[in-house]
């Protein structure tokens, strides 16, 4: 029989059918070579003097072991950990050449021509040289619009396929509810039902509408959702700690999001490093397959985050025995692992049965069919303009900026004024980034300072301190400077930046924090106030008398009441990518502020848990301190007033009118909020269950709707099963969690059957 008469080389033939065949046809090692990715991708290939690559020894030994390769991660990323830079990684010039070379050698490898899965880190854009940065996930999250996530994922996509790249890990439905956790800005938010919606989002826009058999567009990367499940509830927000997690807990804040994405038909989630009920995800057959499978109906891929399986040996007693305990749980493919090197040998031994490993393998054989590597494996698609990246990611950023508070009213400020442009964050774009970035070409981005300074504002700058350590020297400077101004703006905050000198594991998350570093994986604080010579630096610029507008980047809410109570003004960028200067000086400067919290501010440490929608007892507050947050999830200012109208039924709507009081044009993000009075579980104070914004005129008024749906009315019941159950509502519409406190309701009995509830105003 020819190369081509075979069942799973006909390109016409059903995906499932081609899968089988080839299946059939494989020995048990090749099986096991499937569901391996042990190798770190730079380790492939290195530069010739020439300029051109050449694949490496260590390659070549990979291949030999399970005759080809299941996937190989991380072959286009560049950054600190990977040591890869412009001088020895490939760029988007020649990024496919390499791709193509790794991949003809792996195809020629197998006896069967099975291609690789090449996976990369796309967080937050490609993680690769000349790769679009977008802003971080918090800074996606301070949106709240999925749509312009949506075209920015579908962008990021492209950029990843065109440079050889296959497969997107994106963080996306770990929970932010303590921000001492370094990763908190990879989270899009404290919430729920913000976080799925996101999550929809980023697969719409990075896999597209299905073609054919569930084929992918040549532009369209097949998505795996990081971390399943609970990753972001760690104890003391301390990294891969454990997470004391009950069932409903982990039910109504840390699923949805995952749920969604499976709705949307993302193709893979990543198992978390944390436990549930005792068991580490990688190994949790309960969570892997009885939920997620089973009871969800999932048929992707599930790979283990990295040495996770590894882990599991600290249950089974040995790498072997662990390899087999994950695969059996419901792991497709590993990452870094050796356990999973072991499989033939688990096999053989009776650890896990060959119709498990069959199954993984169909799986990851799928996802390659879908790609349509077995039919053009060194296929390629155009690489998108560099110039729309730009866009895309200076729109997020500018959409992200949030108004905090202007209580003296300075914002905007008159471009006549003379502006002190001060703080750690005025002139650098390196700390805007976040972490899992690519070193970025001399040039790439633009600071605050150099923003303000092009639109033609007279300005003066001082840096006035670092962002860590105790050095007060350039405070003195920073002082004067703004005494001589109309207004100073002071720019603080946090660092998730990597250097050459940091120390990673094995796993690439920081393992010591050098420099200015103060956020990130890795990189978890006991308390969330900036560095003291920031507060100084605070204490020192307000004291002058000149007006100051404090602007925070930040890979976390940091808790700043001194600049809630001495700035003039205050606004969060969160790390908002390169050209989040551009985005915050027009704000500065007059452009509406329309981010909205994702997560609400703590006063401090000592105040945590801050999130809004925590259960509903009646626990009062402290003696010594309000228990509220500084801020509230959902706040966010805008340069004109709204007024919003009582809540009321229509239908299955609820409505509500919403007017611009105001002297200029602004944009408001109303946000839906259910109170369950009556209910057969414990409720949440608040719920977030839908949000719209509008953009009015001066004294424009118009009606926001809601649909009153299943996805609005849904509950976690007794059963932990999702449904809308039997019980009473208040319906509350806001601009923010704290104003739905008080906002006046307006009353829902959900009668028994969902289908013909009882709709009864209270």
């Amino acid at each position: 029989m020819t190369v081509t008469a075979l069942l799973y080389r006909d390109p016409a033939a059903p995906v499932d059918a081609r899968v089988r065949d080839l299946l059939s046809r494989m020995t048990l090692r090749e099986k096991a070579g499937q569901l391996n990715q042990r190798m770190y991708g730079w380790d492939a290939y290195r530069r010739t003097p020439d300029g051109g690559f050449e694949l490496t020894d260590a390659l070549h030994a990979e291949t030999e072991r399970f005759a080809g390769l299941g996937a190989l991660y991380g072959l286009l990323r560049a950054d600190a950990w990977s040591g890869v830079d412009h001088t020895t990684g490939s760029g988007a010039a020649d990024g496919a050449e390499l791709a193509h070379l790794v991949q003809r050698h792996v195809v020629e490898s197998s006896r069967l021509g099975i291609p690789a899965l090449f996976v990369e880190e796309v967080p937050h854009g490609h993680m690769a040289l000349d790769g679009t940065v977008l802003p971080v996930n918090l800074a996606v999250g301070a949106t709240w619009d999925p749509a312009l996530y949506e075209r920015a994922a579908a962008h990021a996509a492209a950029e990843l396929r065109a440079r050889g790249g296959h497969v997107a890990l994106v963080s996306a439905l770990d929970i932010a509810r303590d921000p001492r956790w370094g990763r908190t800005e990879e989270c899009f938010g404290e919430d729920p039902y913000l976080a799925a919606r996101l999550t929809e989002a980023l697969v719409r826009g990075m896999q597209g509408e299905p073609g054919p058999d569930g084929t992918f567009a040549a532009d369209k990367a097949p998505v795996v959702l990081k971390h399943f499940a609970g990753q972001g509830a760690t104890v003391g927000g301390r990294n891969s700690a454990e997470s004391e997690l009950g069932p409903r807990e982990l039910h109504e804040i840390h699923l949805p999001a995952a749920r969604a994405g499976v709705r949307a038909g993302a193709a893979a989630v990543m198992a978390a490093y944390n436990e549930v009920d005792g068991m580490p995800c990688s190994g949790n057959r309960a969570l892997l397959t009885g939920l997620l499978r089973e009871r969800w109906g999932f048929d992707g891929l599930v790979m283990a985050d990295g040495l996770a399986v590894d882990r599991l040996a600290r249950v089974t007693g040995d790498t072997v025995s662990a390899g087999a305990l994950a695969l059996h749980a419901g792991v497709d493919l590993s990452l870094w692992d050796e356990g999973f090197t072991h499989l033939e040998e688990a096999v053989e031994r009776g650890l896990v049965s060959e119709q498990a490993l069959d199954e993984a393998v169909a799986r990851v054989l799928r996802l390659k069919f879908r790609l349509g590597l077995f039919d053009q494996p060194y296929g390629t698609a155009p690489f998108p303009d560099p110039a729309a990246g730009r866009d895309l990611s200076t729109d997020l950023a500018r959409a992200a900026v949030t108004l905090l508070h202007d209580d003296r009213g300075v914002l905007p400020l008159p471009g006549s004024a003379r502006i002190a442009v001060l703080g750690p964050h005025a002139d650098t774009v390196a700390h805007h980034l976040g972490d899992y970035t690519a070193p970025q070409r001399p040039g790439t981005g633009t600071s605050v300072l150099d923003a303000l300074r092009h639109t033609g504002v007279d300005v003066r700058h001082a840096r006035g301190c670092a962002l860590t350590g105790d050095d007060l020297s350039g405070i003195p400077r920073a002082v004067a400077e703004a005494a001589a101004c109309d207004a100073a703006v002071l720019v603080l905050g946090g660092s998730s930046a990597r250097t050459p000198d940091t120390q990673f594991d094995a796993n690439g998350a920081a393992r010591t924090v050098v420099s200015e570093m103060t956020c990130g994986e890795g990189v978890d604080l006991a308390g969330l106030r900036l560095g003291a010579a920031q507060h100084t630096l605070l204490d020192a610029v307000t004291a002058t008398g000149t007006p100051t507008v404090v602007v925070l980047m930040q890979g976390r809410p940091h808790a700043v009441p001194e600049a809630a109570e001495r700035a003039a003004a205050l606004l969060t960028a969160w790390y908002p990518g390169p050209w989040g200067g551009e985005a915050i000086a027009r704000v500065l400067l007059g452009a509406e502020p329309i981010g909205r919290l994702p997560v609400s501010v703590p006063r401090s440490a000592a105040h945590l848990p801050v999130h809004y929608n925590h259960k509903d007892t009646e626990y009062g507050g402290y003696v010594d301190d309000s228990a509220e947050a500084l801020y509230s999830f959902g706040h966010g200012l805008s340069y004109t007033t709204f007024a919003y109208g009582p809540p009321r039924l229509s239908g299955r709507t609820v409505e509500a009118d919403v007017t611009n009081t105001g002297k200029r044009q602004g944009r408001t993000v109303a946000q839906l909020y259910l109170r369950r009075l009556v209910t057969p579980v414990w409720p949440r104070t608040l719920e977030l269950r839908g949000f719209q914004a509008l953009d009015l005129a001066p004294g424009e008024c118009r009606t926001v709707v809601f649909p009153l749906g299943e996805e609005q009315l849904a509950q976690v019941g007794p059963d932990l099963e999702t449904a809308v159950l039997p019980g009473t509502v208040e319906i509350r519409v806001a601009e923010s969690a704290h104003r739905a406190l008080t906002a006046v309701p307006v009353g829902l009995r959900v009668g028994q059957s969902f289908t013909a509830p009882e709709e009864t105003p209270l």
